[in-house]
């Protein structure tokens, strides 16, 4: 069995639980973090003190202090946080390729994902954002340009 191929670095986790602002916000407010240099941004539903329910706010942010200011900023601006718990966390990664296709329906850029042999991705997403636009643009479903997608970047063969 072929050993999986990955790569090993830190993140910093920084996390507020957040019981008070309008929903609405949220995806607004994670758009920013991404923007702001955030590797990712997720909210997960909590149960906080006296019942009352909640929302926990999780950004993954790099190693470095090159953009936490930023970050730490949005959260403590853009929402009704007081504070926010931060800590240092190893993760592991599939090594990535990007590279952009061309379908029936336009151009879609598509990212691979390699386990053990770096010439032949083991798997592939096309970019959401591409797929949606192309399936308005051309009134198809987006299932169909997705699925177009996929099967252009399995043709590929020497881009990665």
């Amino acid at each position: 069995m072929d050993q999986v191929n990955f790569i090993r670095d830190n993140v910093r986790v920084l996390e507020t639980a957040i019981d008070d602002m309008n929903p609405e916000f949220y995806p607004y407010i994670i758009d920013k973090l991404l923007a702001e240099g955030a590797l990712d941004a997720y909210l997960k539903p909590i149960i906080m003190k006296k019942g009352r329910p909640g929302v926990m706010l999780t950004v993954l942010a790099p190693d470095d202090d090159r953009n936490l200011e930023h970050i730490l900023t949005v959260i403590l601006t853009e929402t009704t946080s007081l504070g926010i718990r931060m800590r240092t966390e190893q993760r592991f990664l599939l090594r990535r390729g990007f590279s952009t296709v061309q379908t029936g329906y336009g151009l879609v850029r598509v990212k691979a994902a390699f386990t053990t042999n770096l010439q032949k991705p083991a798997r592939y997403m096309p970019e959401f954002e591409d797929c949606k636009a192309l399936a308005l643009e051309k009134g198809v479903p987006l299932r169909q340009v997705y699925n177009a997608a996929l099967l252009a970047a399995e043709k590929l063969t020497d881009k990665w």
